[in-house]
């Protein structure tokens, strides 16, 4: 039978078939091949020995969070609590902009803003809406999901910035564990332990764990093609856009097309590779 892959825990994975959930192992063979089943994965499974048999061929694939075939990330980031970084969330729509995902802005925790800090972020809401991607406040439960109907959705973001609580104000009946962040660490206490896809009728929203580093898992190369308001038609091909003569980008910024802060995170993602590159891989 033919299904999605719609949890795991463990090495236990649930593969919703027909409307019967199953929970089977993966054959040994996965391994010897270094593929390992994802949230997301279409499958083949033997419901008589609860095997996954063969995965189908992604569209796409994360590795922070662990998912397949995803339609829409939405990037869910906090406005403090912890504090806003526009570095990490720049970082997040990069990741997920070359693996054909549409990144979709949730901010969380506005509520804890006076109107007056509130309206700091309006500009940075209006510049990332008008490239493209829409940004908007966790309040806005009606215009997200008519962004994300019909579409496998993913999660994304920091510990502690409001993953489970967004899904709990969508859809109170699932009622997710969730917490504060921790005080003393002045970071998000892990409430969501395992990946595992919600079914919303109109949607599906895959609920993953935070994270409080991320790696950027793209070539270093193709970083200039995740900033979607970049025009990369510059002088020269493999221009970075960091010193280069006929940089078009530069051009974009001195005309402030490009958000100052946008810039500067991409070029320290670019020096952030050089660091990693001066050292072996493990």
């Amino acid at each position: 039978m033919t299904g999605r892959i719609i949890k795991i825990i463990s090495n236990k994975y649930t593969v919703s078939c027909n409307g019967e959930k199953y929970d089977c192992l993966p054959r040994g063979k996965f391994r010897h091949i270094g593929l390992t089943p994802k949230v997301g994965d279409i499958v083949e499974i033997d419901t008589s020995t609860l095997t996954i048999d063969s995965i189908e061929p992604r569209i796409n694939e994360l590795k922070r969070p662990e998912v397949a075939n995803i339609d829409i990330a939405i990037i869910v980031t906090s406005l403090t609590r912890p504090d806003f970084s526009s570095y990490l969330l720049d970082k997040m729509i990069a990741n997920v902009v070359l693996k054909d995902i549409k990144p979709i802005v949730v901010l969380t925790k506005g509520d804890l803003l006076t109107k007056e800090e509130l309206s700091e972020f309006k500009p940075i809401i209006d510049y990332y809406n008008s490239i493209g991607i829409p940004t908007l406040l966790n309040s806005e439960l009606d215009k997200l999901k008519a962004l994300i109907k019909g579409s496998l959705v993913t999660l994304t973001g920091q510990t502690g910035v409001g993953k489970s609580t967004l899904i709990n104000k969508i859809k109170p009946e699932l009622n997710l564990e969730t917490n504060d962040i921790s005080e003393a660490l002045g970071r998000g206490k892990h409430t969501t332990r395992h990946t595992e896809i919600y079914d919303f009728n109109d949607f599906f929203i895959v609920d993953t764990p935070g994270f409080s580093a991320l790696d950027l898992d793209i070539l270093k190369e193709n970083l200039r093609f995740s900033f979607v308001e970049f025009d990369n038609s510059c002088k020269f091909n493999d221009c970075m856009h960091i010193n280069e003569k006929g940089c078009r980008v530069k051009e974009q910024l001195e005309n402030g097309e490009i958000l100052a802060s946008r810039y500067e995170n991409y070029k320290r993602m670019v020096d952030e590779y050089e660091d990693i590159s001066k050292y072996p891989k493990k």
